[in-house]
């Protein structure tokens, strides 16, 4: 047995040796030095991951299993160098139209700014026309994004400097640029204009630059704007992409853009199919802008011309007749159809699926985009240009810049309606000259082809600028080689 001795001296022969205060300082710093380089040598291999995923995107490449969204969004976001450039003046600009008339005029005033060597001040929207719409460019558009990522091009400020201000006595220089217009227009006749008023106000944007006869690097600057300067902002996209993720759960999808609004069809003279009294409320509107100068119009020669859009009514045989089956799943993209509930019926009959972003969505995620008629047609193109099928009943400007963003993409199916024929075609089918199987036959094969979104060039007229084909509808220097290329990088189509 062991004495009590024995055992405390055992006891105390087992006690941890006591550690100095030097010690423990020494060790601790040891550990989180370790810690440190652990911890950043993590932070470096995600980024790197990072990037990896994002080349991977650019170059159509992305892996089986990409990162999640919340990884890719620690990765530090790179902008192109500045450009170095001595300006010529300040170009301030004030566009007209809809969303999408706003947008293409948006990407040639960044074009024309490069041209002239001028610093663009970020354009002001559209607030006077029919639709109202009180938004401003960061309403809509990402406005830091779009000025970083075109820094290496042209210098964009967010307002006119102080010193150009009417409080400061400075007249502002007005004029609107001449539609169709070349490159030598703007550095024969408008650059000097810059340099004598040092600030130049574009009052009005649509239309000012050409389609067609420009050099490939500022046809592909207009590109890179459209395709990656103008980004909507992250309200915008996180609803849009719900929207789209909703539409796609449920399986493939159709975007219809019924251009059926009371605006589309006041101010087209458009009448077929509404009642005498709905034809004068329509000629009315019509009168009561001043801007809209085309007053007295004979609906059923324009619609025999092919330049009114389908009826909600004409829409659903030429459907049927493209071989559409009930079950297909149909986004309606547009705002309020004239006629309301009763003009939708026999589509809604036909079609059962049909859905608008109202029937998708919570209405407290629709009321922050109420009475912005604007921030609710970015909702629509964001969905048109992920359908599976893109089908404009009329070919405005929605239609021709979704359809050109459907071609960057890929060529995705975009059915473009020939009215002018299918006009003729209704016609001798509701007289009962052509059977449903004659009619059918003979809708399908008036949209063969070109008419499908298939690659093609773009018409030119020299001589007529306003009837060649839209540049944004078929933007072929971009997408031709499926890449765009800059001074200073390229994108991936």
């Amino acid at each position: 047995m062991e004495t009590r001795s024995e055992i405390t001296q055992t006891r105390s022969d087992t006690k941890p040796p006591v550690l100095s205060i030097p010690k423990i300082r020494l060790k601790v710093w040891f550990v989180s030095v370790c810690s440190s380089i652990l911890v950043w040598t993590c932070l470096i291999q995600l980024f790197a991951t990072g990037e990896l995923w994002h080349s991977q995107i650019s170059t159509g490449s992305v892996s089986r299993f990409p990162l999640p969204v919340e990884l890719i969004r620690l990765q530090p976001r790179r902008h192109p160098p500045r450009r170095n450039y001595t300006s010529n003046g300040f170009l301030k600009v004030s566009c007209n139209g809809g969303l999408n008339q706003m947008r293409a005029a948006i990407c040639d005033m960044v074009t024309v700014a490069r041209l002239l060597n001028l610093t663009l001040v970020v354009p002001e929207l559209d607030k006077k026309s029919f639709w109202a719409d009180p938004s401003d460019f960061e309403d809509i558009f990402d406005v830091k994004h779009f000025i970083d990522s075109l820094r290496d091009e042209v210098r964009i400020l967010k307002r006119l400097p102080k010193r150009y201000s009417k409080k400061y006595g400075h007249k502002l220089f007005e004029m609107p640029p001449v539609s169709w217009s070349s490159d030598k227009y703007y550095l024969q006749q408008v650059l000097p204009l810059f340099r004598k008023h040092k600030v130049i106000h574009f009052i009005r944007s649509d239309s000012r630059l050409a389609n067609n006869g420009l050099s490939l690097e500022l046809q592909r600057l207009r590109c890179r704007v459209n395709f990656q300067g103008l980004k909507f902002t992250p309200r915008i996209e996180a609803l849009g992409s719900k929207l789209v993720r909703i539409l796609q759960q449920r399986g493939s999808f159709v975007a219809l853009h019924l251009r059926y609004e009371m605006d589309m069809l006041a101010f087209s003279g458009c009448t077929h199919g509404c009642s005498e009294e709905e034809a004068q409320e329509l000629k009315k509107m019509r009168y009561t802008y001043p801007w809209w100068r085309e007053k007295e119009i004979i609906s059923e020669e324009r619609r025999a011309q092919g330049l009114c859009p389908l009826t909600p009514e004409e829409t659903v045989l030429v459907l049927k007749a493209l071989g559409f089956q009930k079950d297909t799943q149909m986004y309606i993209a547009a705002g309020e159809i004239y006629g309301g509930a009763r003009r939708l019926a026999l589509l809604k009959e036909s079609f059962p699926r049909i859905v608008k972003k109202e029937m998708l969505l919570d209405p407290t995620e629709m009321q922050q985009f109420q009475n912005h008629s604007s921030q609710m047609a970015a909702l629509d193109f964001i969905v048109s240009v992920a359908s599976n099928t893109f089908i404009p009943t009329y070919y405005g400007n929605m239609a021709k810049v979704v359809e050109g963003h459907r071609r960057y993409l890929g060529f995705k199916k975009t059915i473009l309606l020939n009215r002018k024929r299918l006009v003729e075609l209704l016609e001798l089918h509701n007289n009962k000259t052509l059977s449903w199987d004659q009619f059918a036959e003979a809708v399908k094969e008036a949209h063969q082809g070109q008419r499908m979104g298939e690659p093609t060039h773009r018409k030119v007229i020299s001589d007529k600028p306003k009837e060649e084909d839209y540049f944004y509808a078929n933007p072929q220097e971009c997408i031709s080689h499926n890449y765009i290329r800059t001074s200073n990088f390229s994108l991936k189509a």
